[in-house]
């Protein structure tokens, strides 16, 4: 293994050269090509510039006014000798050496390119290649192992035994058609896997040789999100259709939709791309930062030791104690847990849904609207809490959504809503709490409209970082500026209704008992002060 790169190395890393071309497969493997539906007789390219190239621990940016930037892990092949006409037996030789890449994509910009990803996929920082490069001649390129993960999770995992064109034969076909120099970059293809990723995500990718043990080491890059842009007076702008949306999230399911949505997408084409994110996300940025800042505010709040001292004291309890303390208001009513027996304790993470109305779905309902960049951006240890207005008739998640939660590590989702796929949401195992269940989609009720904003829910306020507390009774709301003294005192009493219970148990009436008069109170102060 030679030419070893770190985050601080240039832009070209490994690379021995700045490639005088990149060349990047369309679809070859067999996973992506049934995913696709589509099995390609032979391989197909597109060109990338060498300026899209990145070192491992640089960042990529998701232009702003853009939802659709999706990675795909590949193998990179660097071309070591000239190659011109070569015959496949002898095209393996002409390969220097192999490592990961990322050939990011950006499916908003797809469709304006018309095939030749020009834009969609030619960004600065679209092809992080590193960071180790292996010994091309040292390696079976038949028995190499892809993998990708995004924020420490598998997403892609597939190996060469898998591609529907073998890696000579890739070499050698490009150089029908044009000389191969020295540092040219070929660029494989993906498996299945490849998905979406939002400012915030890692992505790593690994090629290694699970024979020899040889391995390119973790290419690794960040989403950030862009500020700048694009000027309509100058070229096509972004825009985004349910079509898109499938393709670039794998699935209609994957991103959010059903089979019969993406199927529609060219007769809604012009709605999707009006609701695309624009200066209406942009103007929400305000909004949003100062959410978050609530947000690590109740984060403070609720610390670990409090987390324990409310995971042990029931919603009744601490709701008798709200009420002492001239608190009525803070049970989300009309709610049941999805999953009986268990208990949330987090801080809360707002979305709001208005009623529906047509004329505001399609400029808020689609793109990377409010829902999404909700679940998308709920921390661990928070509770996202949906705004519906106790509206059952429709669904308000699913469980592609319950999914990105729990990947979040989300405590618990509490919805005044319906839940659509109601099993499926019950079998990723996050807690919800409901209105039940509904097969209809939002839209049907429902626009997508803020996060990070003071709630109704379940007929009382939420505010972001406000404390959560969920049981079989039902869910509280507990304002963080009360929560220990509230905490505190709710054990306090537990303490004291079971010394009660334990009286009631040995036969004692409840009359002056329950609650305790002078004489019983000062039994259990003497109790309480015995060793």
């Amino acid at each position: 293994m030679t030419h070893t790169t770190d985050a601080a190395a240039d832009r070209f890393g490994p690379l021995p050269v700045r490639p005088g071309k990149i060349v990047a497969v369309h679809l070859s493997y067999a996973s992506r090509a049934e995913q696709r539906g589509r099995r390609p007789d032979a391989p197909s390219y597109f060109f990338k510039p060498s300026s899209s190239v990145a070192a491992s621990g640089a960042t990529i940016e998701r232009p702003d006014g853009t939802e659709l930037l999706a990675f795909e892990g590949e193998i990179a092949l660097v071309i070591g000798r000239a190659a011109r006409r070569v015959a496949l037996a002898d095209a393996w030789s002409h390969v220097e050496w192999v490592t990961a890449s990322d050939d990011f994509g950006l499916y908003d910009l797809r469709a304006n390119d018309k095939g030749s990803n020009v834009r969609s996929k030619g960004g600065d920082g679209f092809t992080p290649i590193g960071p180790t490069l292996l010994d091309a001649r040292a390696i079976d390129p038949g028995a190499l192992r892809l993998r990708t993960w995004v924020n420490g999770t598998l997403a892609q995992d597939d190996t060469t035994a898998g591609l529907l064109f073998p890696l000579p034969q890739l070499v050698a076909d490009l150089s029908q058609h044009f000389t191969l120099e020295t540092g040219d970059v070929i660029l494989t293809g993906t498996p299945a896997g490849s998905s979406v990723v939002v400012p915030g995500d890692v992505v790593e990718v690994e090629v290694d040789a699970p024979a020899s043990g040889l391995s390119s080491g973790r290419l690794v890059t960040t989403v950030t999100q862009g500020a700048a842009s694009f000027d309509p007076s100058l070229g096509s702008l972004p825009a985004a259709d349910d079509e898109q949306r499938a393709e670039a999230w794998g699935s209609p399911e994957a991103a959010g939709l059903r089979a019969e949505s993406a199927s529609s997408a060219r007769e809604s084409a012009s709605s999707a791309r009006e609701s695309a994110p624009s200066a209406r996300e942009s103007a929400s940025e305000d909004a949003l930062s100062a959410g978050q800042d609530a947000l690590s505010a109740g984060e403070r709040a609720l610390s670990a030791e409090l987390r324990d001292k409310l995971m042990r004291v029931p919603v009744a309890g601490l709701s008798a104690q709200l009420r002492k303390r001239g608190l009525n208001n803070v049970t989300i009513d009309g709610v049941r847990p999805m999953h009986p027996g268990t208990k949330i304790v987090g801080t809360a993470k707002t979305l709001r849904f208005v009623p529906g109305r047509e004329d505001l779905f399609v400029s808020h309902g689609g793109g990377y609207n409010a829902q999404k960049r909700a679940f998308d951006t709920v921390g661990e240890g928070e509770i996202l809490v949906i705004e519906a207005r106790g509206e059952t008739g429709s669904g308000t998640l699913g469980d592609i959504l319950a999914l990105r939660a729990k990947a979040r590590g989300a405590v618990g989702i509490i919805t005044d809503g319906g839940v659509r796929d109601f099993d499926a949401v019950a079998a990723v195992g996050i807690p919800v709490y409901s209105a039940g269940a509904h097969p209809a989609v939002l839209g049907r009720k429902h626009v997508p409209w803020d996060l990070d904003v003071t709630i109704g829910c379940g007929g009382t306020t939420v505010q972001p970082g406000d404390i959560l507390v969920g049981d079989n009774d039902g869910v509280l709301v507990l304002p963080p500026a009360l929560a220990e003294e509230v905490a505190d005192a709710a054990l306090a009493q537990e303490d004291e209704d079971a010394w009660v219970a334990e009286q009631v148990t040995a036969g004692h009436p409840v009359d002056g008992l329950f609650p305790m008069n002078a004489e019983w109170r000062a039994r259990y102060e003497a109790w309480r002060q015995t060793p």
